[in-house]
């Protein structure tokens, strides 16, 4: 016997009632909080997962409790609105989202800029925000089921504000190149993020083929015997004025390597933001890395797929020159 296809699709349609007036408003915020888009005035329209049926019926019984009226069905485009176009309708509203996110993190990475590390209440202040953002992100992700392209910018934009909540800039003047350290503790920040991934990675690759790595909180931790901080306040090893931690490393241990070069201007461009260098490879980096990080929540997990990424782009570069 063969097995009837679902359909893709679950529609909500409903009737509110004209009063109270807040009803419509809170009615679409619970829509919308489910990740389902209006496609008419009284027509929403969600993906048919299991996860989804409940709460779009509970939706409906809370519209009915109201004195509207409300139905949830099962359904497939026919004609007129292709499956396709209804796609783009859940990725543009991710995209809203996302670039909302990336605007407020932009704005408050910018008014922290060149502030020093003691500026404590607007950091403090900084930092309850970008908590907020991370909570509104990762809502807006559980809600985009389609990948909506805006989600790497407003990632990196996240990780620049974290930057800059911990207080990465300036930090103090370089010794330039000193011995290399040997099977030393590398602590940073949790989270890691591109420029820590690819720091780690250099510290590995060419500085301390031994190297250990430990990630903690954040600001205010004392380092251990044998243990070198970077990326993160008051690390030996992190952002200098207009560079990026990466680019520090390589200079401060003198690394001539010129398949470096081009990394180092992708990793910068993609943590600062500043589109300095331009270069093409950078969404497609960007979008591995976030896409690796959306997939581990183990840091040392992520080191590890990050490595490989960054191996493979050091192979291209160095042939490439070679």
């Amino acid at each position: 016997m063969a097995t009837t296809k679902r359909a893709p699709w679950l529609l909500l349609i409903h009737q509110i009632p004209s009063r109270p007036a807040y009803l419509r408003v809170r009615f679409g915020r619970m829509l919308r909080r489910l990740g389902a888009v209006p496609i008419k005035n009284s027509v929403y329209v969600a993906p048919a997962t299991p996860e989804l049926h409940a709460p779009l019926a509970a939706v409906a019984s809370e519209i009915l409790r109201a004195s509207g009226d409300a139905v949830v069905c099962e359904a497939q485009f026919l004609e007129g609105l292709a499956d396709g176009a209804v796609e783009d309708l859940f990725r543009a509203a991710s995209d809203a989202e996302y670039s909302a996110i990336a605007a407020e993190a932009r704005r408050l990475a910018s008014s922290l800029r060149g502030r020093r590390a003691t500026d404590d209440p607007a950091r403090r202040r900084a930092g309850r925000a970008l908590e907020r953002l991370r909570a509104r992100f990762d809502l807006a992700l559980g809600r985009d089921r389609f990948g909506a392209g805006g989600r790497e910018r407003s990632a990196r934009l996240l990780s620049l504000l974290e930057d800059r909540v911990h207080g990465l800039e300036p930090a103090t003047k370089s010794t330039a190149h000193p011995d290399p350290p040997r099977a030393a503790t590398w602590v940073t920040r949790r989270g890691v993020m591109v420029d820590r991934i690819a720091s780690a990675w250099l510290i590995r690759r060419f500085i301390d083929r031994e190297a250990a790595f430990k990630f903690v909180p954040g600001r205010g931790y004392r380092p251990l015997p044998r243990e070198l901080l970077f990326d993160m306040a008051g690390a030996e090893f992190t952002h200098q004025g207009k560079r990026c931690t990466f680019e520090v490393l390589i200079e401060r241990f003198g690394l001539r390597d010129s398949a470096l070069k081009p990394i180092a201007e992708i990793v910068h461009d993609l943590d600062l933001e500043d589109e300095a260098y331009e270069r093409p490879e950078v969404a497609g980096v960007g979008r591995l890395i976030v896409g690796l990080a959306i997939a581990e929540s183990d840091d040392t997990a992520r080191l590890a797929r990050g490595s490989s990424i960054f191996e493979s782009l050091y192979e291209s570069f160095r042939r490439k020159s070679s």
